[in-house]
């Protein structure tokens, strides 16, 4: 695969923030005004917003023609993702690859948006996984320094960085219906750092998402890489919210086993785990725990297909905070013997 060249942005420049999944800018907007504050204030962007940004219910048709707008305009200069949701695998596929492929920006979105980074990917475009609006430019009190330092990397600088290890992490949420917690800190935890398995040093080209749309891609039979690229590929993968049981966990990735995926993948990349819900709230026992579980289950799975290729997990992208924006069609060097990580911004 060629992957086309992203220009880097720069102080006042327009960004598109769009609805590709869940319009949540309709239902919470006081959070969607702080996002627009934040990437305004932080990164010096002039937010855009687009005709289904902030409509609920927007059909597919609709939502493809914010993307093909946001993309084919010249004052665009990357595109921000208001949330995940659940229904992207319904229209992505259908996409026509033109306006992309002769637009080519940044686009940012994880979780649902894992459809919509594999269509750019296909296509030779890199995007980034992770910053969403809600998510992490809204994040209540303020935001993560830890998140603003890769969101910086991603949208101004050029080359390949070394990621480490945040210091804490959060998974306990505040809910969005009541305004006065965007005030408010979330709770930090202690992070464990990361978990390291494996025999050699790799390196490849970023593709993967959120485990349970990857189980969607599969299940609908929608393209993904071809089996030959993907022995050029580092796996990436999550979980979200939903927090499934780690027997599913191993089954998709039984399932990316027996398609032929991991035997040629040259390592595997895990975010960590989301171990608190509203309608989960487990102890930070019950969260370890749950943790554990998964990544034993990952790599029960894994080494089933591949013995060698390393797997370090518990890393910071996907449904926790903070979070790296993960360059998903670029380079990343996994460097066994020093236990460091470079990525390609």
């Amino acid at each position: 695969m060629k992957f086309a060249k992203l220009q880097k942005l720069k102080a006042g420049d327009k960004v598109a923030i769009l609805s590709p999944s869940f319009a949540a800018p309709g239902k919470w907007p006081h959070v969607h005004e702080l996002g627009l504050k934040r990437l305004r204030e932080v990164f010096g962007l002039i937010p855009v917003e687009f005709p289904a940004t902030r409509k609920i219910g927007a059909s597919g048709e609709e939502r493809t023609s914010d993307l093909m707008s946001a993309f084919e305009s010249k004052e665009i200069k990357a595109v921000i993702a208001s949330l995940g949701g659940n229904d992207q695998i319904t229209y992505i596929k259908n996409l026509p690859p033109a306006p992309f492929v002769q637009n080519p920006k940044p686009f940012f979105g994880f979780s649902d948006n894992t459809h919509f980074a594999n269509f750019l990917w296909l296509h030779g475009i890199p995007s980034y996984y992770g910053g969403s609006l809600f998510t992490q430019f809204a994040m209540q009190g303020r935001m993560d320094e830890y998140t603003i330092q890769y969101l910086k990397k991603a949208f101004f600088e050029e080359g390949e960085f070394e990621i480490t290890p945040s210091d804490t992490y959060n998974d306990i949420g505040l809910g969005w219906d009541d305004e006065s917690n965007l005030e408010k800190k979330r709770v930090q935890e202690k992070n464990d750092g990361w978990f390291w398995d494996g025999e050699q040093n790799a390196e490849g080209v970023i593709w993967g998402g959120c485990i349970e749309s990857m189980d969607e891609l599969l299940r609908h039979g929608v393209q993904i890489p071809a089996l030959d690229d993907f022995k050029e590929v580092v796996l990436i993968a999550e979980t979200s919210e939903e927090m499934p049981t780690a027997e599913y966990v191993f089954r998709v990735f039984r399932a990316l086993g027996e398609r032929g995926i991991l035997g040629r993948v040259q390592a595997l990349l895990v975010g960590r785990p989301q171990a608190w819900y509203f309608d989960k709230q487990y102890t930070p026992e019950q969260k370890m725990e749950y943790r554990k579980e998964q990544r034993e289950a990952i790599i029960r799975a894994f080494r089933t297909y591949n013995k060698t290729a390393p797997i370090v997990q518990n890393l910071d992208f996907g449904h926790t905070d903070p979070q790296i924006p993960f360059p998903y069609g670029k380079n990343v060097r996994i460097d066994l013997v020093h236990k460091k990580i470079f990525a390609e911004f």
